[in-house]
């Protein structure tokens, strides 16, 4: 009959145990251990006098496990593995930086998640948190707050990308990139009976217009485009109007007309065929995507990391941006009318 009065046996007694099992010695299962071959038979001796039964035969020149150790053997190797599964889990959560970014929603979909991979395979450790918010959109900040408490946890520092002007008082502030708007529309608008080939026939096609940015003159309006490329007799008001940037690039994939749409968010779009640009003709504005964050936060390792990652990646997107729109123009102009 059991002797023990607790609910669990001794966990040393337990290691013990299962190490001279495994070993078939109690001098090999102490060195492991790294405890003395008489301090494992002790507690080898406790665990059979809190069960009632021995455990080992002690032979001359070794050890074996009786009936009742082969049955009990699996299940105390599962416990402990089991036991030794969750301290590593505490462990290595200790060693996790939580960080919190906040950017708009078009630049969230089109540009920084089709890239978070490569940032979550660079820095397992980095525990992100990604809310979108028209709020990062200078103008809009009066519409909903900046950061709301869903998108922050206590131990989490916040960055935030922001389109704007990129005056940020009391912030560090880093451009991503320029907002260099290109007309943009779907593959099929290339074709038919009054295909694109020159601005002048926009005339025959609707204009979608992108009304993200409230300020007047922080982006550029169709009709600050027809007029850079010298087409004055086009009607540039008419057409729908879209509050989200992202809804008037899916009207244009959709097929829908022709917008004005940032260079670097149109990438993928580009070279998946969902979208081309009929003209390369950029139209620049005095706003740009900016990393803003608190100057209280500039020494948190997980911004520092977010931050030269996020740089790196928009310096190669500039050059990767110029190459597919250009050579997806060079390839139109090559094709016979």
């Amino acid at each position: 009959m059991a002797k023990g009065n607790g609910r669990f046996p001794p966990l040393n007694a337990l290691r013990a145990f299962e190490a001279a099992a495994r070993h078939a010695s109690f001098k090999v299962a102490a060195q492991e251990l790294h405890v003395t071959p008489g301090a494992v038979s002790h507690q080898v001796k406790l665990l059979e006098d809190y069960l009632g039964v021995p455990l080992f035969r002690r032979l001359t020149r070794a050890l074996e496990l009786t009936t009742e150790a082969h049955a009990m053997l699996p299940k105390v190797r599962e416990g402990l593995d089991a036991l030794h599964a969750a301290v590593e889990r505490v462990r290595s959560r200790e060693d996790m930086l939580s960080l919190t970014v906040v950017t708009p929603p078009n630049f969230a979909a089109r540009w920084l998640v089709p890239r978070l991979a490569r940032f979550t395979t660079a820095h397992p450790n980095i525990e992100m948190h990604l809310a979108s918010r028209q709020a990062m959109v200078d103008g809009r900040e009066n519409e909903q707050p900046l950061v709301s408490e869903a998108d922050t946890r206590a131990d989490s520092p916040v960055a935030m990308v922001r389109f704007g002007s990129g005056h940020y008082p009391g912030s560090h502030v880093d451009e991503v990139f320029s907002a260099v708007y290109v007309p943009v529309c779907s593959p099929q608008l290339l074709k038919g009976s009054h295909p694109l080939r020159k601005p002048e026939d926009l005339r025959h096609h609707t204009l979608l217009h992108d009304d993200t940015v409230i300020e007047e003159g922080a982006r550029p309006s169709w009709n600050d485009w027809l007029q850079s490329v010298g087409v004055t007799d086009i009607d540039a008001t008419r057409g729908p109007h879209f509050s989200d940037a992202a809804l008037a690039m899916d009207a244009a994939i959709e097929g829908l007309g022709v917008t004005l749409a940032i260079r670097s968010l149109v990438i993928p779009e580009i070279e998946a065929g969902r979208l081309v640009v009929p003209f390369d003709i950029a139209a620049r504005t005095g706003y740009a995507y900016f990393l803003v964050t608190p100057e209280a936060a500039t020494e948190s390792r997980a911004i520092g990391a977010f931050r030269e990652w996020l740089l790196d990646e928009a310096k190669e997107e500039q050059v990767t941006a110029i190459q597919s729109v250009g050579s997806a123009a060079i390839a139109r102009r090559r094709r016979p009318p």
